[in-house]
């Protein structure tokens, strides 16, 4: 089934040009649902490179579109193709020739990388980081814990995020590219409700090469703070994918469900529900939209006026649209009755799978305060 909802935002001229709805189509018609590889954890990352979709990354409104699409379909792809864009947009202001390569490798889906920030006692307190990077001779040698890190598992190499001058505080964070199978590095995996590849890294005394350094030493901090700013709307589309595929199954099941001699999309309490959701997916849609047409205009810019509307920017459209698509999943699940927590129901599956948005890169309530200050 199509909901009208599918194709009116691409229609809105304020924000998408004809190069993203032809994107939009085109990902359209990939009949994307049927594509076995992009729910095999092995195989999803160079499925996606097959597809062509890395050739967006770095480009806000591209991004969205493919996020978008890609959760609607599969919220283990999407989550995947986000990954693959932290690590590789810090790595692509190197002019080292081989990170350049690896760089381009990333891009044709041959090598999938990780984003290693977050650590057992620095969540969104990133200042406190405690993994330590030390000179030794032409080396550097890399001591920590990265915990609840994406890729895991499938992940060729991570971008890991290092104090290199601790006595100066987080102005010494610097980040480095650690292949997967470095001597010093041990990988475990974290269940989670999905299956989605996440796991901890342990750092012990792993040596690398002078080359290794990504940027310059004290440079980390920004590039990962850039790097999630960039993103944060994109999270935002992606739950609008979710929130558009649980809107369209809940449709369809209200118009086949019979209840009382009717089908329940004739009461008007589920007419309500399905008004209610609808405003908030267009909404949230719209707001991700406004905040990723900002971030490409004014990517360049250094100037910090920008920069902190920006941030704002983001992180309103990530926190509207996460929490809104929550609400959204939920009450479809309820209007499923008892089909809504069954295993194998997508809507199900969508429960388990929107939660995690409300928290990674910037947590709701942490992206208040990013907001308030902003205004303030």
């Amino acid at each position: 089934m199509t909901l009208a909802l599918r194709s009116s935002p691409w229609e809105n001229d304020l924000f998408w040009a004809d190069e993203h709805r032809a994107l939009a189509r085109e990902l359209e018609s990939r009949d994307l649902e049927r594509d076995e590889d992009l729910e095999d954890v092995s195989r999803v990352g160079k499925r996606l490179g097959e597809l062509g979709l890395y050739r967006h990354l770095g480009r806000p409104k591209a991004m969205c579109v493919v996020r978008e699409q890609l959760a609607f379909h599969s919220p283990l792809a999407d989550a995947v193709y986000a990954v693959q864009g932290l690590c590789a947009t810090p790595l692509g202001a190197s002019q080292h020739p081989e990170i350049r390569a690896l760089v381009d490798a990333m891009k044709r889906g041959e090598r999938v990388g990780g984003f290693a920030l977050t650590e057992p006692e620095a969540g969104s307190d990133v200042a406190s980081m405690r993994t330590r990077a030390r000179r030794d001779g032409d080396a550097w040698i890399l001591d920590g814990e990265k915990t609840l890190i994406s890729n895991v598992g499938i992940a060729h190499h991570f971008v890991v995020f290092a104090n290199a001058s601790p006595e100066i505080g987080k102005k010494g964070i610097s980040a480095f590219l650690v292949p997967a199978d470095a001597p010093g590095v041990e990988l475990s995996a974290i269940r989670l409700s999905g299956d989605h590849p996440l796991g901890r890294i342990v750092l012990s005394s792993c040596k690398l090469p002078a080359s290794a350094l990504v940027g310059d030493v004290g440079q980390g901090l920004s590039l990962a703070l850039s790097t999630l700013g960039t993103f944060r709307a994109t999270v935002g589309a992606a739950a609008c994918g979710m929130a558009w595929r649980a809107l369209e199954e809940t449709i369809a099941h209200v118009k086949r469900r019979v209840q009382f001699g009717k089908p329940l999309a004739e009461l008007q309490l589920v007419q309500a529900a399905i008004a209610e959701m609808t405003t908030e997916l267009v909404a949230a849609r719209l707001l991700v939209a406004s905040a990723a047409m900002e971030l490409e205009a004014d990517r360049t810019t250094t100037e910090q006026g920008s920069r902190r509307a920006r941030d704002r920017s983001s992180s309103m459209a990530k926190m509207y649209a996460t929490e809104a698509a929550q609400r959204i999943v939920d009450r479809a699940v309820q209007l499923h009755g008892g089909l809504g927590v069954a295993l194998g129901t997508k809507v199900e599956e969508l429960y388990r799978e929107i939660r995690p948005l409300r928290i990674y890169e910037g947590a709701t309530d942490v992206l208040k305060l990013v907001i308030a200050r902003s205004v303030l």
